[in-house]
């Protein structure tokens, strides 16, 4: 299971000494190295060409009984303050937490490749009641006006699937569970929104868990003394 404690050396010390032990260790700088190369030279190019792609393709209109349960209605607004608003909180105290903020990020770059592998194996449209969610951010970013919306990118959740990386990535009574419940909010919201199946919202935290657990693995040397690597894994 996921332990609750922070690092010995980041309950111990403050942000600006926590960043200094980890990067005195040659295995923290060279995971952060790493990491920058890999998302900001490869992944973040790739991206914006993919997902435009995607949403020149056709796929299958699928039958799902449990979106049917639910009403239907504009919620956009209501999902991007909550994903932007815990994407703000969870990265805000994660720079002060520099061996789990590492962790998540190694852990969203994951989410990313497979949430690409599944959207490349399975073409899917949209339901058919979608309500357009516009989102200036991804807009601006894949340098798309607001009616040319990426809708196609459905299988698995990425709105869903991050906010549980961030509740995975975070530590405290308070902060995680309340990413957890956001995470469920956030899941139901773009449902109603009909932007996305049941089966994407479904399937988001079990990649989302799958994509923490790997990236715990990938970062054990850089970010745990000995004694504490075991349980920070588990």
């Amino acid at each position: 299971m996921l332990s609750t404690a922070l690092p010995d050396t980041e309950e111990e010390s403050g942000p600006l000494s926590a960043w200094a032990t980890g990067l005195a260790r040659p295995a923290f700088r060279l995971s952060w190295a790493l990491l920058v190369v890999l998302l900001f030279g490869g992944m973040v190019p790739l991206v914006p060409g993919f997902f435009l792609w995607v949403q020149s393709r056709e796929g299958a209109v699928l039958a799902d009984p449990l979106l049917r349960l639910l009403p239907r209605h504009d919620v956009a607004t209501s999902v991007f303050v909550l994903m932007y608003g815990a994407v703000l909180v969870a990265v805000g105290w994660l720079t002060r937490h520099p061996q789990l903020f590492l962790r998540g990020l190694w852990a969203y770059f994951i989410l990313l490749v497979l949430r690409i592998g599944t959207i490349w194996l399975w073409a899917l449209n949209p339901p058919l009641d979608l309500i357009p969610m516009p989102d200036p951010f991804t807009a601006f970013f894949f340098h798309t006006a607001a009616s040319q919306a990426i809708t196609k990118d459905l299988f698995f959740s990425g709105h869903t699937a991050t906010v549980a990386i961030l509740a995975l990535a975070v530590r405290g009574r308070v902060l995680r569970p309340a990413l957890m419940v956001v995470a469920v909010l956030i899941g139901v919201l773009v449902l109603v929104q009909r932007v996305h199946y049941s089966y994407d919202v479904l399937a988001a935290p079990l990649f989302a868990w799958f994509a923490y657990w790997l990236a715990g693995i990938i970062t054990a040397p850089a970010i745990r003394p000995e004694k504490c690597l075991a349980e920070e894994i588990a």
